[in-house]
């Protein structure tokens, strides 16, 4: 949290910890197989990882070691996500989401209602609901209040690869400004949602091929949108319309923004990671 050490998971089954200066830390090894998902939680004593070989581990960011294994899946754990310090949801190839606690050996809840495998979970800024979306072409809401989901979102034509929340709305540092939830999918288009009533707000089509990533500015007033069409584009969120456009040398399979909202970094199929201005 404080951005002194950066974690990587590897397909050779390894997670890393590493210094700013380049260093290895620690290396975390108890998964039998690549490392599909990594994420720190908010305090920074924790990294979660989700693996090929079905389960999920929480571990001590400083020690290194394995806090808790959770074998809960049936198939390979495709993402995670903190839903506070000690409390995480997964997803799986197996259809199924569970949300697992430190010290608990059970799931503190299962969601079950996806058609096929479940690519990308999270969980929205105040940790009420959680967001999930899978190959079935659906994006859904859940909440731990219910054990069926909240909103079950049809619109996508091909399967969905990822989904972002924006950084507005209660909790937020941007409050007085409407949440929405942004989804990439295969089908080339990228979708704004309004979560609150169910529905689609802009539909945006510019790609030409997969969409596999999606950012919002620290503001929420922006989305950057990467595909493997080579290009970034970034819109306006309020109109859903193109505001800029850049194109690569390689197909785009991640999109993030700096603090300031003025950068957004791109990583390409050829290697390549670009910096574009805003």
């Amino acid at each position: 949290s404080d951005g002194t050490l950066l974690a990587t998971g590897s397909y050779d089954g390894f997670a890393r910890i590493w210094t700013e200066d380049g260093n290895l830390a620690s290396t975390l090894g108890q998964h039998k197989g690549p490392i599909f998902a990594l994420k720190w939680n908010k305090k920074g004593n924790y990294i979660l990882s989700a693996g090929v070989d079905k389960t999920t581990i929480i571990w001590d960011a400083h020690t290194g070691e394995a806090k808790q294994q959770f074998p809960f899946h049936s198939a390979p754990a495709l993402d995670v996500d903190w839903q506070n310090n000690t409390t995480f949801a997964s997803c799986s190839t197996d259809m199924c989401i569970h949300v697992c606690r430190l010290g608990c050996d059970r799931p503190v809840k299962t969601f079950q209602g996806h058609t096929n495998e479940v690519n990308a979970i999270k969980w929205d800024p105040s940790g009420m609901l959680l967001a999930s979306c899978s190959d079935d072409m659906t994006l859904k809401i859940w909440s731990m209040k219910q054990d069926t989901c909240v909103h079950d979102l049809q619109a996508h034509s091909k399967e969905i690869y990822t989904i972002k929340w924006s950084p507005t709305g209660p909790g937020t540092s941007n409050p007085n400004s409407n949440i929405m939830l942004a989804s990439a999918s295969f089908d080339s288009t990228v979708r704004l949602w309004d979560v609150d009533r169910g529905v689609c707000i802009h539909t945006l089509t510019k790609h030409q091929e997969p969409v596999y990533s999606v950012a919002f500015s620290p503001d929420g007033k922006y989305l950057a949108s990467g595909s493997f069409d080579k290009c970034v584009h970034i819109w306006n969120t309020q109109s859903g319309t193109l505001v800029h456009s850049y194109r690569g040398t390689g197909g785009i399979f991640e999109v993030c923004w700096n603090a300031r909202g003025d950068k957004v970094g791109a990583s390409a199929s050829d290697g390549s990671v670009r910096i574009i201005r805003h």
